[in-house]
């Protein structure tokens, strides 16, 4: 995990891309935070060999590949495997069954994104605090 690498953030609603925008920008923490529309343009980001994120927000509905899809393919790509990349589900809605499928794939974390710019704020403030604060192999000094 890179704490100072960028928030990758797969979002395909252009509003919600927008409102993280500003939430981000508000909140000033020093990531870039990179938006795709897609899984596919997601993963060959993730798949540069310059690229190390800090942590993937990524929407379940989407276009071309799904959200579990894409996590199953970062997941189970060994190059990615060993970036330590935190990836998380950031989902307008929630069943029992997703929550599940989510963590059976060994997704870090489910959220539903709240409807007021408030909560949205605080969840955005919670999920960076939390995962600076964590370690990973790999950002840990031999």
């Amino acid at each position: 995990m890179n704490k100072g690498g960028p928030v990758v953030v797969i979002e395909d609603d252009v509003e919600d891309q927008e409102l993280l925008s500003e939430i981000f920008a508000k909140l000033d923490y020093p990531n870039e935070v990179v938006f795709f529309k897609d899984g596919n343009a997601a993963l060959d980001y993730l798949n540069r060999n310059d690229v190390l994120p800090f942590l993937i927000l990524s929407d379940i509905n989407m276009p071309k590949i799904d959200g579990f899809e894409l996590r199953l393919k970062v997941h189970t790509n060994e190059q990615l495997h060993v970036k330590c990349i935190p990836y998380l589900f950031f989902t307008t809605g929630a069943t029992k069954q997703s929550v599940i499928d989510a963590y059976s794939i060994s997704v870090q974390g489910f959220f539903v994104k709240p409807k007021s710019y408030q909560k949205l704020e605080s969840t955005i403030s919670i999920i960076m605090k939390y995962w600076t604060e964590c370690i990973a192999p790999n950002s840990m000094e031999n």
